[in-house]
């Protein structure tokens, strides 16, 4: 029932902008914890099981016509690993669209995904060379929804600004650095910056540095409730841009969210009730 470091609720990452407070850093604060032992607390935060949420996707170009997207997400935890799956319910063109995402705890070991196409009835794996491929022409990439293993970054406070206030929330800056070459590949992502609440341990912000093409993409948490005392997002943006200029936008709300429900169960997350919808 951890939240791991890039997990937004029930299957959206929180890939982890604006800064205040200029402080020197050395990799530690005095009477705070080390950049690295942060992100383990954020890796460690429970995030529920056994959920089932309704979300509204907002996709936005950058000439501000908008597609409105429904969905329903599933999420179960099996030991240390995730299971996660979406299916779209409307419009028509993305209508039982499927989603499902083995999302695994061990060092070394590939996450498993697939996506059911409706219109060709084909279930296709996602290959790790296509996880930074955009998922059904959102501002979220296949690589997004996994979790980052902690092990794959090294982590510094921010060099110009260890703390911030974000929404009135005091927050810590913290770099993500991947540690090879393959991790950028799979991610797509040469730096991330995340911004972690004190209070909570969730990130509310970050900065994410694309390899490609000089783009970087920016996520922020909107909302964030309490609910059965599991720290939740419920409104989540994530925009990319090239230079100052807005490319694209989605905009993620996630409502009627409920943990712990007993129609969650393995059954529900294989390839064949993919084929088959709800």
């Amino acid at each position: 029932m951890k939240h791991s470091m890039n997990t937004m609720h029930s299957l959206f990452p929180a890939i982890t902008l604006s800064l205040i407070f200029l402080v020197p850093s050395t990799g530690t604060l005095a009477g705070t914890p080390d950049a690295r032992q942060i992100m383990e607390q954020v890796d460690a935060r429970d995030d529920g099981d056994r959920s089932i949420s309704d979300i509204q996707m907002i996709l936005i170009d950058r000439n501000g016509a908008q597609r409105t997207r429904t969905l329903i997400s599933y999420g179960l935890d099996k030991g240390e690993d995730k299971y996660r799956m979406m299916m779209f319910l409307s419009p028509a063109d993305v209508k039982e669209t499927g989603f499902l995402t083995y999302d695994y705890d061990a060092p070394g070991k590939d996450d498993d995904q697939w996506l059911y196409l409706p219109a060709l009835r084909k279930v296709k794996r996602i290959a790790t060379g296509d996880k930074t491929g955009s998922f059904v022409g959102s501002d979220f990439s296949y690589a997004d929804l996994t979790d980052r293993r902690l092990s794959d970054y090294d982590y510094s406070f921010h060099p110009k600004q260890s703390e911030i206030e974000v929404y009135g929330k005091k927050c810590w800056v913290i770099d993500s650095v991947p540690v090879s070459q393959d991790v950028i590949d799979e991610t797509g992502y040469t730096k991330s910056i995340s911004f972690v609440r004190q209070d909570n341990f969730v990130v509310i912000r970050s900065i994410n540095y694309l390899e490609d093409g000089g783009k970087t993409k920016y996520y922020d948490v909107k909302e964030l409730e309490q609910i059965d005392g599991i720290w939740t997002e419920k409104e989540i943006h994530m925009t990319t841009k090239k230079g100052k200029s807005v490319l694209h936008q989605t905009i993620l709300s996630m409502r009627n969210i409920r943990f712990n429900q007993e129609s969650v169960n393995d059954e529900l997350f294989t390839t064949r009730r993919l084929e088959k919808g709800l």
